[in-house]
């Protein structure tokens, strides 16, 4: 069964797959769906119609809004901000009634690939998603869509490089600079091999 420390807020509509922790302070609202073996740590919050994967750890105060899904063995770390809004504003335009927080026409939605990585106090843009095994530096602000395997760092966030399953980098490039075609990278930590073409990163067999 999930555990759930006691100062954690879960509402109605939330369903916990087995083994998840649910650390103190977390708010979790429903309905939204936490899938097996996770850990959502201290005060972090998921708000309704979120859906996460199994093995996934979402670290101290991240915040996951509307309209975000995160696949499995993700890794979130402390103090991540996702955004779902192009055109935020607080109220109406003639400033008369407070705007309503409801999802609308403008509210966007963010695919987070299996196995990628976010870095403490990135910022993921609206309608932005993240590929597969993709890792996202500290303090990145993303703006557009990184591809599998692609590490990405600055702000706004550029490629500086390919990443391994395993999380050391195959390759690295500087600011600005185009990855190049590689036949055969090898991780020098798993040995697990990868091509690089036209920026796209496939893995190759043993």
């Amino acid at each position: 069964m999930a555990r759930v420390h006691p100062t954690a807020l879960v509402e109605d509509g939330v369903v916990l797959g087995e083994g998840t922790a649910v650390w103190d302070s977390a708010h979790l609202r429903g309905p939204s769906a936490i899938g097996r073996d996770c850990i959502i740590g201290e005060k972090t919050y998921v708000a309704y119609g979120v859906a996460i994967g199994d093995r996934v750890k979402l670290n101290a105060f991240v915040y996951v809004c509307t309209g975000v899904r995160i696949e499995d063995g993700v890794m979130v770390s402390a103090g991540t901000v996702f955004t779902n809004d192009r055109y935020p504003r607080a109220t109406t335009p003639d400033l008369g009634e407070l705007a309503s927080s409801d999802p609308d026409e403008d509210t966007t939605a963010t695919l987070v690939g299996a196995g990628a990585t976010i870095g403490a106090s990135a910022v993921i843009g609206p309608g932005v998603d993240l590929g597969r095994f993709s890792m996202v530096a500290s303090g990145a602000v993303v703006t557009h869509d990184v591809a599998a395997f692609h590490l990405v760092a600055g702000l706004p966030a550029r490629t500086i490089g390919v990443v391994c399953r395993c999380g050391p980098p195959l390759l690295r490039v500087g600011p600005g600079e185009a990855l190049g075609d590689h036949d055969d990278l090898v991780c020098d930590a798993c040995g697990r091999r990868y091509s690089v073409t036209g920026g796209h990163v496939t893995e190759l067999g043993s």
